[in-house]
């Protein structure tokens, strides 16, 4: 499972964040993952519970913001619909070869934390 891996880098680069601010708590992280990096969501927030759950930041969560990718056709421009995870290689319309746009993201975009002196 190598989303244990990618909870404990994710863990660390937050720490790394909350402690340039000095002493804190993480209370929760938000990330995005794209639905091309391989990651499971559910896992993920697993893995995560797993990393945090001894430490000084027991109780932090893990959000995830889902981002799926699209599929385009270069010639026409449509966007044909498909069901998640099934993907069309040539377009419907004019046979073209679809472009896939977005959905490879894995980013932490955001870290809440209770800086000590704060109440906590």
């Amino acid at each position: 499972m190598h989303e244990l891996g990618l909870a404990m880098d994710i863990y660390r680069t937050c720490r790394d964040a909350v402690a340039g601010h000095g002493p804190g708590r993480i209370e929760w992280v938000k990330v995005a993952i794209g639905e091309l990096a391989a990651v499971e969501p559910d896992l993920l927030v697993f893995a995560w519970q797993a990393v945090t759950q001894d430490g000084p930041d027991a109780g932090a969560r893990l959000e995830v913001e889902w981002r799926p990718a699209r599929q385009s056709c270069p010639t026409c421009g449509l966007v044909p619909a498909r069901s998640p995870g099934a993907w069309l290689r040539l377009c419907h319309s004019c046979g073209q070869v679809l472009a896939v746009e977005g959905g490879d993201e894995l980013d932490v975009l955001s870290v809440g934390f209770l800086a000590d002196g704060d109440g906590g």
